[in-house]
């Protein structure tokens, strides 16, 4: 089922179209990661969704609620952890979560509970009187997360949440990302690192030049673009003959000898084309102890989609 819907999305700027026609479903319950280099439009449509930009053409919902017609609704279900921090640092940490929660409406005790609870989820509840202006980085992101949270919305985006943070704040908000998927929180998630998105995303969108140019999960991206299978064999012995039988087979598109005795060979997607690497293996009294497929990353996907590496600012 679709939580959230782009429908033929556009956001113009002057003559340029940021956003070109976007149309995309995201599903409740997944972790959607978001890809593309500076000026893809990702962050365009974040904003969009999240109704901090107006929507120039097309349309957005979620829980099919309009963000043209019904924004307010589309905002309760939201919460945004954008990549600027939105905190105060004249506040202390449970004042920062606080004057968020009433924006949402919250009062009373029911406000005191779900200001503990989001402090104490990002492990900031012995930081609660202290001020922002005293935090590292990585505890700043966390207070950003938790006054993004403590209305427990239905979906919940994520920009760039471990810019500049060491790794365990970075490790500390991944494990967050995943405990707030599994409390029942949809996911949003943009980022310049491909290892998070790698690491937990269920499904990925790829953007370029303001439109979606593929989605799917790491499988289904892999097959939908026919990528060339890389494989590792460790083997006995390397023979002359073989490895010159090997360079001839059509469907086989390069085999080196990386170390002694291990084979680093690249074959078409085929059915058949490791069958016949096999085969020549065997005719040839080779013996072969291991075999190994290397995964293709999300890096090596991206730039044969978009001829760019994810940080290409140009």
């Amino acid at each position: 089922m679709s939580l959230v819907h782009f429908k033929e999305v556009v956001k113009k700027y002057d003559t340029t179209l940021s956003v070109n026609h976007l149309s995309l479903a995201i599903h409740e319950g997944e972790i959607f990661g978001l890809l593309g280099p500076n000026g893809a439009g990702k962050s365009t449509s974040i904003h969009m969704l999240s109704g901090l930009l107006s929507v120039d053409g097309g349309d957005i919902t979620v829980e099919g609620y309009s963000v043209r017609k019904a924004p307010l609704e589309v905002k309760r279900r939201i919460g945004l952890v954008p990549q600027d921090l939105a905190i105060y640092d004249s506040l202390t940490a449970a004042e920062n979560v606080t004057f968020f929660a009433r924006l949402y409406g919250l009062g009373g005790k029911l406000l005191r509970e779900r200001v503990a609870e989001a402090l104490e989820f990002v492990g900031l509840q012995d930081k609660a009187k202290a001020k922002p202006g005293t935090f590292s980085g990585g505890m700043k992101r966390r207070l950003n997360i938790a006054c993004a949270i403590m209305h427990r919305p239905k979906l919940i985006i994520m920009d760039e949440p471990t810019v500049g943070i060491d790794p365990q704040s970075r490790n500390h908000i991944l494990e967050s990302v995943r405990t707030l998927n599994k409390l029942g929180s949809t996911i949003i998630y943009t980022s310049h690192y491909m290892e998070e998105v790698e690491a937990i995303s269920t499904r990925v969108g790829i953007m370029d030049r303001g439109r979606l140019i593929v989605s799917g999960t790491k499988e289904e991206l892999r097959r939908q673009m026919g990528q060339d299978e890389q494989l590792i064999l460790e083997v006995d012995r390397i023979t002359e003959e073989a490895m010159a039988e090997i360079a001839r087979h059509p469907r086989i598109k390069s085999a080196e000898e990386t170390q002694p005795r291990t084979l680093q060979v690249v074959l078409e997607e085929s059915a058949t084309a490791l069958q016949d690497l096999l085969f020549i293996l065997h005719k040839h009294g080779i013996g072969l102890s291991k075999l190994t497929r290397i995964e293709p990353d999300l890096e090596t996907l991206f730039l044969q989609l978009t001829g760019r590496s994810l940080r290409d600012r140009s």
